[in-house]
């Protein structure tokens, strides 16, 4: 052990076999963004074994006054990239490994079992519910933050916590996203911290435990608060859950929401376009008895809502799908 841990070691909280645990600690950080850039930093820096960053995305100058990890010179390179060469540049002994791929309900499982615990970074509807089932089927703790304007939360579930379904059963209603609405980048720099803080306590198991624990974060006041739902219920209606695009089979009855200027091709071929208020009109769509009916959006937001009114009408299997920015969606499966 060299003396780069001495100012740790030192404190009562970690000492020589705290620092022993950071060491063997397996890491899965998704979403290289505002959030993820400072918890990575700090969680290298203080000397996690293996740390895995998932994140499909590329270095862009209209984020680099929050994404700290990154510099003018990377703009356009992959993400995982990037902030893989800084991180090893600040702790060799750290190991990086990359994925550089959106997180997906086809790829997320193998990442979450080969982890110790799960930071959800992407500030996405669709990843932090995929994550968050996984999570609590493998019993792994999930730390997710979200941040929009200059306020936000973070909160540790699953593991021995009620899941995010839990504390989060809907959506919400507010569409806004941080391209549309800014984010403070101090509020995201203080909400990843504050991500990388939990992972610690996590793994040296600190008494309290942060888990089952949600704080909120208002960088306009500099306020805080939180509350403890350990007690919250999960829901007892089935889980509206997020399917991988290249599972869609022949015989689904599958719903496109994007309209043409958004996607020009359907999501599949025989996909119907239909906006959220269609399903409350006569152009709503009924799936047949035995069909699987599929929402397709960019984000999984409209399509949850439709799935939503949809189940006021119809009691067969939904599933939903978000898109992201993926250009041409792969052929639906035969289910033959």
């Amino acid at each position: 052990m060299t003396d780069r841990y001495a100012r740790q070691i030192t404190l009562p909280e970690i000492g020589r076999d705290g620092q022993d645990a950071l060491h063997k600690a397996r890491i899965l950080l998704v979403g290289v963004g505002g959030l993820g850039c400072p918890a990575a930093q700090y969680l290298v820096g203080a000397g996690v074994g293996s740390l895995t960053l998932v994140d499909g995305d590329v270095v862009s100058e209209n984020n680099l006054h929050r994404q700290i990890l990154f510099r003018e010179t990377e703009i356009g390179q992959p993400k995982v990239a990037a902030a893989g060469q800084s991180l090893r540049s600040l702790n060799s002994g750290c190991d990086i490994i990359e994925i550089a791929q959106p997180l997906t309900p086809a790829n997320a499982a193998g990442p979450v079992a080969a982890s110790d615990l799960v930071l959800d970074c992407a500030d996405s509807f669709a990843v932090s519910y995929i994550l968050s089932d996984i999570c609590d089927d493998l019993g792994k703790p999930l730390i997710s933050a979200s941040a929009l304007g200059t306020s936000g939360y973070v909160g540790a579930f699953c593991a021995s916590a009620p899941s995010l379904r839990a504390v989060f059963p809907d959506l919400p209603e507010n569409t806004e996203t941080c391209a549309t609405a800014g984010v403070m980048g101090p509020v995201v720099g203080i909400l990843g911290t504050m991500q990388a803080q939990i992972a610690m306590s996590l793994i040296l198991g600190t008494d309290p435990s942060p888990i089952g624990h949600l704080r909120t974060l208002d960088g306009a006041t500099l306020k805080t608060g939180g509350f403890n739902f350990l007690h919250a219920q999960e829901p007892s209606a089935a889980p509206l859950k997020f399917l991988d695009v290249q599972d869609i089979r022949h015989t689904d009855l599958v719903v496109d929401l994007r309209g043409k200027a958004e996607a020009p091709a359907v999501v599949a071929p025989k996909a119907l376009r239909r906006s959220v208020a269609d399903f409350a009109t006569d152009q709503r769509p009924v799936p047949a008895k035995n069909q699987r009916a599929i929402l397709c959006c960019r984000t999984g937001l409209r399509a949850w809502r439709s799935a939503r009114v949809l189940q006021t009408y119809w009691d067969g299997d939904i599933s939903l799908v978000a898109m992201g920015d993926m250009p041409n969606p792969p052929e639906p499966k035969d289910p033959s």
